[in-house]
């Protein structure tokens, strides 16, 4: 029996995600993810997969994110024939993100497509979609829905189980049982404990291998309960000096999260009303995927909202915002407010409109709620830079940029540690480390030495291991 594993995206990366598990003739991949970053680089990456679709039996899904997901309709489109495994809720989510993703794709190919006519100057360049919408219809038919802790058998010898990964709705880690001989786990973005509305982590059986997400590898968060502190603060300063808040924001979980917390400092009348406008068309449909799966709430969201009838997204001051006309209306709204809108690494979408908006004016505040990559927007508004590029053209970042670290569904680096800590590390031959940039990987694995893991590899790129 040869088992090897290999990986063809997010390697000394955090988009992009894609690993294989190959026993025998056997391959099953582990996520499909875009890659995101500069427009150029993500096209060329997005479109040349590298490896070949039709030869992978199944895929099993961690989760719904863009980055996990966002490529499924190019498998489709290269050959892949197989079933695509997924928890009921990943599933939903996958539904509105690629769909939103083809939307997004169309409509920015169109949008560049007329800029770079009206101002050749700037020399932009439209790149063509990757997929369209009836591509990704064609996409959902594959999807199989497994429950957690249901076993499954994705390929001939090799049976999977999914357990609670604790970072989105619906998230998995993985454990695949190999002829019951071997039992390799991937963790998928790896949550933290005390999430709002979500459970927490799981532990999966002992393992003998581990392909572990290190996206914070080398940070620590501020406590949880710090997130809405955070939150209150932010919106009294913008209050005060009739301010907006705009905030990148993933429309899947983190959007939720902030609006939960939001409803919670209003109820305990902690912060004052403040007009919300939750600025994109998949926000509307992923509450209602929220509302669909309380199975997956944790005890207090269950005890203070579902139990009591209350809707923990909807109350009087938020508006969900569909329409572009409705969107291009919030620019006249005078006085404070709250703009949430994507996508959460201020790549593309509504997002750039409001940022482009607003971020020269003082009274405004950039709020970063979530993870961003090199070389995106986001990450040179987190880093402070004096000037940025919202299509093609320079505005100066005087808006206040405040960073809320306790947001983040990502664990830390003591985290994970501890996640890690709980299997039988003499039984645990080696940890694989994926999806994460250089430094934080290095910076993981000294930690993960440290307490008697017995080896640690950083994954390359396309490089295979054998198990």
């Amino acid at each position: 029996m040869k088992i090897k594993f290999y990986s063809y995206g997010a390697c000394k990366e955090v988009t992009g995600s894609k690993h294989f598990i190959e026993v025998d003739d056997n391959i099953i991949q582990i996520d499909s993810g875009m890659f995101q970053g500069k427009r150029e680089e993500s096209f060329q990456k997005n479109h040349n997969l590298n490896f070949s679709p039709n030869e992978s039996k199944a895929i099993l899904l961690t989760h719904g994110h863009f980055d996990h997901c966002g490529a499924l309709p190019i498998m489709i489109n290269n050959g892949f024939t197989g079933n695509i495994y997924s928890t009921s809720a990943s599933r939903d989510i996958s539904n509105i993100i690629l769909f939103d993703s083809a939307y997004i794709q169309e409509k920015d190919f169109e949008y560049i497509k007329n800029k770079s006519q009206q101002h050749p100057e700037r020399k932009l360049k439209a790149y063509e979609p990757l997929y369209n919408s009836a591509e990704v219809v064609k996409t959902m038919q594959n999807f199989v829905t497994v429950n957690y802790h249901r076993e499954f058998f994705p390929a001939e010898g090799i049976s999977a189980t999914f357990f609670d990964a604790g970072h989105i709705l619906g998230s998995a880690s993985i454990l695949l049982n190999i002829k019951n001989k071997l039992k390799i786990g991937f963790s998928g973005d790896l949550g933290r404990k005390n999430l709002p509305i979500i459970k927490d982590p799981e532990k999966m059986p002992d393992l003998d291998y581990l392909v572990l997400e290190g996206t914070y590898g080398n940070r620590l968060h501020d406590s949880i309960g710090m997130a809405k502190k955070e939150v209150k603060e932010v919106i009294k300063r913008a209050y005060n000096r009739n301010g907006k808040i705009i905030t990148p924001a993933f429309t899947i979980e983190r959007t939720q999260e902030l609006i939960y917390i939001i409803h919670t400092l209003l109820l305990e009348k902690e912060i004052p009303e403040i007009q919300i406008f939750v600025d994109s068309p998949m926000a509307v449909n992923a509450t209602s995927i929220f509302k669909l799966h309380s199975e997956c709430f944790d005890k207090e969201t269950y005890n203070n909202f579902t139990s009591n009838n209350i809707d923990p997204f909807g109350f009087d001051s938020i508006k969900y915002v569909t329409s572009v006309k409705e969107s291009i209306e919030i620019n006249s709204f005078k006085g404070p407010a709250i703009i949430i809108s994507a996508s959460g690494m201020a790549e593309n979408g509504r997002i750039l409109h409001h940022l482009k908006n607003n971020i020269e004016d003082p009274k405004n505040i950039i709020a970063i709620i979530g993870y961003m990559a090199e070389q995106t927007l986001g990450r040179k508004i987190v880093e402070r830079e004096k000037e940025v590029k919202i299509f093609g053209k320079s505005y100066k970042v005087n808006a206040e940029i405040a960073t809320l670290n306790a947001f983040s569904g990502h664990a830390d680096y003591r985290e994970i540690k501890e996640w890690v800590a709980q299997y039988d590390l003499k039984k645990l031959k080696k940890i694989f480390l994926v999806h994460g940039e250089e430094d934080a990987l290095n910076h993981l694995k000294k930690e993960l030495l440290s307490i008697n893991v017995n080896d640690v590899e950083i994954t390359e790129y396309k490089t295979l291991y054998d198990l």
